[in-house]
């Protein structure tokens, strides 16, 4: 294969082949993704660059290398797909200052934006979003100084020399220039993303006469693509009559899984449980798929009832556990381990303690509360037959970036429960195991402050971007977590980290545990929900070992980085490491 070509270390699972254009990238992308590289799995692709994941137990990077410096991409091109045509109002904010960046009035800012062909050259930022290149040259502008905190859902948007729609509404930092009524993203389609790599995309001005409907391939499209998606909801679950209800989902409670891979030619990355470790353990101790979706509980708070026998088991973030049970009058208890209280009715409440870590019954109308955490900040709540909830792109988990899969469990919320898989019963841990890795792997100091956690990185794929001075920075200071940390990253404050590349970095496949470094140098440490792709450099990324670690670390906790190894570029003789 011909041209320049880099192999960048990513992850311990992970490189990033930079190339010279996108359509050499999409043409490898369409080389790898129809004869793929034994033991490589998910390619992303950004404008010049492919993300390719792989297991290092099947494959090295060196023989990744070997292998796709032996392909022949001469003459191949990505698959065509249809042409979309999509009305546009052209309103949008920035129009003025595109034309005044330019040098030209608005209406040539918009004759030149629909005299053109466009190509969804790759995904990503969110479901549903499509980068389109092959639009005229002269409309190239730069991101916005200061991204928006909310962009409406279907602006019309220009970056670098890329067009774009937003799906939904998000921060972003591209410049508005128009809005479209079509619903780029729909779950009630067959297809959800209206643009896939490989479609064409006509921009019809509608004040200039232009259809005011989508069409595909010059046919009006069927059904009205700018109507609602229809809400899914679960079978009967207000009247389930074994189920779990929630009286309180405390913080935050959302449900989790493993994820939905596969999907990122649509824009989806895979979301998932940020402590999977905790999440299998939990389902393994209830006799669930370990996949299974749980609860995953924010810094506890949460009560729910259980609706039916129940078996449960928490794990994670180290919690209390009580169990309360409502008596009629006169009844009690003696054991020792149990309280009892009069309540307005008359009725006795008897409250005991449940194991952390270990299976345990919940009758019918007894409430579970789950108590702070000691270490850590989440906490999986498995129950036996798991969740009977209909799965979205084959997945469970919540994705709080996207907006995928089920909204976060509100005060009653009723989670109709499964039946128990036969052949998988309830397991005890090995002798001398524990199912609070989290409380031993943090520590704790008083105020729930972890002690420093010092977190295994790999170096890459952007470090050349930074002086040498920011990486002696990066791994040789304590970064405090911020308060403004979500499920899409931490947010970290320390001394900031200096760039001696000052370009602009053209969108590219990212991962969890990505260190991205945006103009301000504080770093954003990526967990789940992360956007596919980013247009920030990553200076290292954290190790997979230390990925659950990452995601239980609460606001104020202290990180240290421990790089790997050095920043090297992958060749054909890097040595191998057995794994």
């Amino acid at each position: 294969m011909s041209g320049t070509m880099r192999f960048l270390p990513v992850r311990d699972d992970a490189l990033l082949i930079e190339l010279d254009d996108l359509p050499t990238t999409l043409a490898l992308f369409d080389s790898l993704s129809s004869d793929p590289v034994l033991g490589t799995g998910e390619l992303i692709p950004g404008a010049r660059t492919l993300l390719v994941f792989y297991r290092p137990s099947a494959v090295s990077p060196a023989q990744i290398v070997r292998a796709v410096r032996s392909r022949d991409l001469g003459g191949r091109v990505a698959g065509e797909g249809s042409l979309i045509g999509l009305p546009v109002t052209y309103d949008g904010e920035d129009l003025d200052e595109v034309a005044g960046l330019l040098g030209i009035g608005a209406a040539e800012v918009v004759r030149l934006h629909t005299a053109a062909d466009y190509a969804v050259g790759f995904t990503g930022f969110a479901p549903g979003f499509a980068y389109l290149s092959g639009g005229h040259p002269a409309l190239d502008v730069p991101r916005r100084g200061s991204p928006r905190t909310r962009i409406p859902a279907g602006s019309v948007a220009l970056a670098g020399t890329f067009s774009g729609v937003y799906p939904r509404e998000s921060p972003g930092g591209w410049q508005l220039i128009g809005t479209t009524e079509a619903r780029m993203w729909d779950l009630s389609r067959e297809r959800p993303a209206l643009l896939l790599p490989g479609d064409r995309v006509r921009f019809v001005d509608v004040a200039g006469g232009g259809r005011a409907r989508v069409t595909v391939s010059g046919e009006t499209a069927v059904g009205d693509l700018a109507s609602a998606a229809p809400t899914h909801t679960s079978p009967a679950a207000a009247e389930a009559g074994h189920a779990l209800e929630i009286l309180d989902p405390g913080m935050l409670t959302l449900l989790q899984d493993l994820g939905r891979p596969g999907y990122a030619s649509m824009g989806v990355s895979s979301s998932g449980a940020l402590d999977p470790v905790s999440l299998r353990t939990a389902n393994r101790l209830v006799g669930n798929d370990s996949g299974a979706a749980t609860l995953e509980t924010t810094f506890g708070g949460l009560r729910l009832r259980a609706r039916g026998e129940q078996v449960l088991a928490v794990t994670g973030a180290p919690v209390p556990l009580s169990i309360r049970t409502v008596l009629p009058a006169g009844a009690g208890s003696d054991a020792a381990d149990e309280r009892a209280a009069a309540t307005d009715s008359g009725a006795e409440t008897r409250t005991r303690t449940a194991p952390f870590g270990a299976p345990f019954a919940l009758g019918a109308g007894e409430e579970l509360v789950v108590g702070r955490p000691a270490a850590g900040l989440r906490s999986y709540l498995a129950v036996r037959g798991g969740f009977a909830l209909e799965p979205v792109l084959g997945s469970l988990s919540t994705d709080v970036l996207a907006g995928l899969g089920p909204a976060p469990v509100t005060a009653g919320t009723v989670l109709p429960v499964g039946t128990a898989a036969r052949g998988l019963a309830a397991v005890a841990l090995p002798e001398g195991g524990t199912a609070d890795p989290v409380g031993s792997a943090l520590g704790t100091v008083p105020g729930n402050a972890p002690a420093e956690v010092v977190l295994d990185v790999v170096l890459g794929p952007r470090t050349d971007w930074f002086s040498g001075d920011a990486i002696g920075a990066l791994t040789g200071q304590s970064w405090l977590v911020s308060s403004r940390s979500n499920r899409v990253g931490l947010r970290l404050d320390g001394e900031s980290l200096t760039r001696v590349v000052d370009a602009e970095l053209p969108s590219e496949g990212t991962v969890s545990g990505a260190i991205q470094i945006p103009p301000n140098g504080q770093p954003v440490l990526f967990l789940a929900d992360h956007p596919l792709t980013g247009g920030y450099p990553v200076i290292g990324s954290v190790a997979t070992h230390h990925l659950p670690l990452a995601g239980q670390l609460p606001p104020g906790a202290r990180i240290r980085f421990t790089p790997i190894g050095p920043f090297d570029e992958y060749s054909a003789d890097t040595p191998e490491v057995t794994p």
